[in-house]
């Protein structure tokens, strides 16, 4: 009995994560970001009590000098 609530807990958690990865892409293309590899790194989930991690991944310079103007264009809404 407690194998099976370890692994309901762990499915749980690789779709918690699962839904962070959704909500980010999703968030991220509204301010014109793409970032390809955007993923649950599978290295994490493994084993019995996984501990899924994002892997925001790797993107080119033009992604990450827009990613710098989303975020610089946040950080400036606050402060006015």
């Amino acid at each position: 009995m407690e194998a099976i609530e370890r692994r309901r807990a762990a499915a749980d958690r690789v779709r918690t994560a699962e839904h962070a990865v959704e909500r980010l892409k999703e968030g991220l293309a509204e301010f014109g970001v793409k970032l390809p590899s955007l993923r649950i790194d599978p290295v994490s989930c493994a084993g019995d009590e996984p501990a899924p991690l994002v892997d925001l991944g790797r993107c080119n310079i033009d992604t990450a000098l827009r990613l710098c103007a989303v975020l610089a264009e946040k950080e400036s809404g606050h402060d006015g």
